[in-house]
Formats: C-alpha cells, structure tokens, sequence
C-alpha cells in the first residue's frame, strides 16, 4: 500500500488541476448521491482524492468524511475546504481497513466510494467493512472502472505502466461481477442508474437492510 501512497503524493497537483473527465455524468451521480442523503446524515466519502465530491455533498448533510491514503490529496483537499469555508467536511489520512477506526460499526448514514474498488486490494474485505459501518438502512454508492468489459488487453498494459511508475496496481473485473460482490457482502436493494458513463464504468447504488 506504501507504493500506492507514493505514486498518489507524486502525481497530486497534476491531479488537482486535471478537469473532471465527463462533467455531465459526474453530475447525475451527485444528484443520485444527494438524493439519498437527509440533513442529519453523516457520510463517508472512501478514496476521497482532493475533496471534490465531499465538498459537493457537504451542503447536503450534517458531516462528511473523507478518507485517502495520499497526505498530498489530503492536504489539497483541506486547503480547498478552507477557501470554500466548508465547515462540515473532515478530511483523513489513512487505509481503508482495520486501522480506520474513526467510526464504529452501524454509525454511518451514506458510504461513498467513487474510482477507488479497482484500487483496493482485498475487494471483499473492503465491501464488508463497507457493510458493517453503515447503520441498518444506510446507503452505498459506486462508481468504479470494470476494466474486463473492455477488449483491450489492460493487464500486460496495467504491469509495464506500473512497471515505469505511470500507474497504481488495478484490478480488473466486470460489472457482474461486482454486483454480485456487493449481494455476497449483504447489499440488497441493488440497482445501477443510467448516468450516461462511459461503458466501462459501473455505478451501483446499494444498502443495508433495514
């Protein structure tokens, strides 16, 4: 997980002044998001990056978190909830994993993780921590890269770009594959809106039950 830090610090500000790829899909995701989400919900934005969803959401809710293992993505991320006057967000440093112990289990209203489940290393163990924090109800949105519905040969692609230190270790699965990831970890009420993404990508709305 150390190399992934490092290749995330190295490329921060690049990232930070990279538009957002498809604006107009990004859009319809965040309104699905708000959609979900009560004043008096806490949040959980996973692989938060430099803060541009957490801040999109933060009028929507009473707390939003976000957790990223890169200190520079957190760092940029802070600056720019400072210069907005966002009082609400909270941003972290860390993994994803037994060491994040900001929140106990069944605490969490909304648990957000956009672009980041084909950059985990334990997808499973990552959706059932997922599962356990959030509260009875709570709700679970994705947005992640399905690599395997692509006929391009990503994976020799994927090792000599992470091989010259252009690319993080990715994982490459289907849209299926995840759904049924999420059934195995407990999600029920599974359904994938139509954002107008590119094929590639799978966004899943999911939640615990009730």
């Amino acid at each position: 997980m150390t190399d992934s830090a490092d290749f995330w610090n190295k490329i921060a500000e690049t990232y930070a002044r990279k538009p957002v790829e498809d604006p107009e899909a990004f859009g319809r995701k965040i309104e699905i998001t708000r959609s979900r989400m009560r004043p008096q919900d806490v949040i959980l934005d996973i692989g938060c990056g430099t803060g541009s969803l957490a801040l999109r959401l933060a009028p929507f809710a009473a707390e939003v978190h976000g957790l990223d293992i890169s200190r520079e993505m957190i760092r940029i991320a802070t600056e720019k909830a400072q210069t907005q006057h966002v009082a609400n967000v909270r941003f972290h440093v860390g993994t994803f994993d037994e060491r994040f112990t900001e929140f106990a289990p069944a605490t969490l209203d909304g648990i957000c993780a956009y672009s980041i489940l084909h950059l985990v290393d334990d997808r499973a163990a990552t959706l059932a921590r997922i599962f356990r924090l959030l509260k009875p109800g709570g709700f679970f949105i994705s947005s992640t890269v399905c690599l395997r519905e692509s006929w391009v040969p990503f994976a020799p692609i994927l090792t000599v770009m992470r091989w010259l230190g252009k690319a993080p270790a990715v994982s490459l699965f289907t849209r299926r594959t995840l759904e049924a990831e999420l059934r195995d970890a407990g999600f029920t009420g599974i359904s994938a809106p139509d954002v107008g993404a590119k094929p590639m990508i799978a966004f899943f709305v999911a939640a615990k039950p009730a």
